[in-house]
């Protein structure tokens, strides 16, 4: 059986008749840009969240990126984050001139360690960006005790992570902002690019309207050195419909993942954390072996789809090699990086290929050719 690590179709043809209907709507209607569908999914998404404001723009990238210009990031500052994350979260920060910094994760969940962070912090530091990863929360009691007491800013990159919870509180509303990715594969996706920035200050919330246009104020006057990026009246009007499934969509990520674990729980390899709750969302299944590379060859030669998120931590791009770190500068992020693997998961796969799946890997580990 070929198994894809990722079929989008399917869901589609799930909502065809409501994504259809108002795709059509919007082109009939011949206003395509900052319209009611926007505003209708800001107010929307805020509300799923739990924050005041929400502020659509035209990617995960832009929110990131404009969180730290509205924290007044700029040149000379450092910024904190981690290094096993998309290549999106680095470069909105040295897009903003700042110096990223990168602190190492914890064993168990990969995530930031408050640890390191405190120890990664200086003079300098303006922000903290942690990456809830996979769609786990970070440490967020832990990482705003440090933040806070040396008066930084933390912006949340949540762009894996819509729906899951930390302490009650969903991701994106602990931070003094939170940032979110409507990319087609995110457990919130749209049909192209799309982001959203969410936060509790009217303030900073005024500002990143004008930010996301420009910079223009009400009057069409330049105020700040804003840029263009708008999240669509397409797209919004087709998350506006998918927000209504993201509950139902997260309940079998994390019924799936059980299923996995359950039948791969005795193999010599390292599993996913299940939390009580709804603390994690599994945006990505990702186990670890020391014979990662074997296992995805031996996955891919049988059918099956595996990704590697990420394969090489970003300390180590060439485009970051002005920073001056080597191999061990991150020893936990580095070896995970050489370890994990991603395996096929999404709402609509069926445990027919889940089965699939997980007989391949056991008979990897058995040693069989069946």
């Amino acid at each position: 059986m070929l198994v894809d690590f990722l079929d989008l179709k399917r869901q589609y043809i799930n909502l065809k008749d409501e994504i259809d209907r108002v795709v059509i709507k919007v082109l009939s209607d011949g206003h395509y840009i900052l319209g009611n569908n926007v505003a209708d999914f800001e107010r929307a998404f805020a509300e799923y969240c739990g924050s005041k404001y929400a502020v659509g723009v035209g990617s995960g990238a832009d929110a990131l990126f404009l969180s730290l210009v509205s924290c007044n990031v700029k040149s000379g500052d450092e910024v904190v984050t981690v290094s096993n994350t998309a290549l999106a979260t680095v470069n909105a920060i040295s897009r903003t001139g700042a110096t990223p910094v990168f602190a190492d994760v914890d064993s168990r969940t990969l995530t930031m360690d408050p640890d390191d962070l405190q120890r990664k912090i200086t003079s300098r530091t303006k922000a903290v960006v942690p990456v809830h990863l996979y769609g786990r929360p970070c440490d967020m009691d832990r990482l705003t005790r440090i933040s806070n007491a040396g008066n930084i800013s933390i912006i949340e990159d949540a762009c894996q992570s819509h729906g899951a919870k930390y302490n009650g509180r969903k991701a994106g509303t602990m931070g003094e902002l939170g940032c979110f990715s409507f990319y087609p594969t995110k457990n919130l996706g749209g049909y192209g690019d799309g982001g959203m920035i969410l936060t509790d200050s009217k303030t900073k919330y005024e500002e990143l309207l004008k930010l996301r246009y420009y910079g223009m104020g009400k009057e069409g006057k330049g105020e700040l050195p804003g840029m263009n990026s708008r999240l669509d009246e397409v797209q919004a009007a087709i998350l506006l419909v998918k927000l209504g499934y993201l509950d139902a969509w997260n309940d079998k990520r994390r019924a799936l993942s059980e299923y996995y674990i359950e039948h791969l729980r005795e193999l010599p390899v390292a599993l996913p954390i299940l939390d009580e709750g709804d603390g994690n969302v599994f945006h990505l299944f990702v186990m670890r072996t020391k014979r990662r590379d074997e296992l995805k060859n031996c996955l891919a030669s049988c059918g099956i789809g595996t990704l590697v998120h990420y394969p090489v931590n970003i300390h180590l791009h060439p485009v970051y090699s002005y920073l001056g770190m080597q191999k061990g500068f991150l020893p936990i992020s580095e070896t995970a990086s050489e370890e994990i693997l991603s395996l096929p998961l999404y709402p609509e796969i069926g445990l027919d290929e889940m089965d699939c799946v997980i007989k391949k890997i056991r008979d990897f580990f058995s040693g069989s050719t069946a």
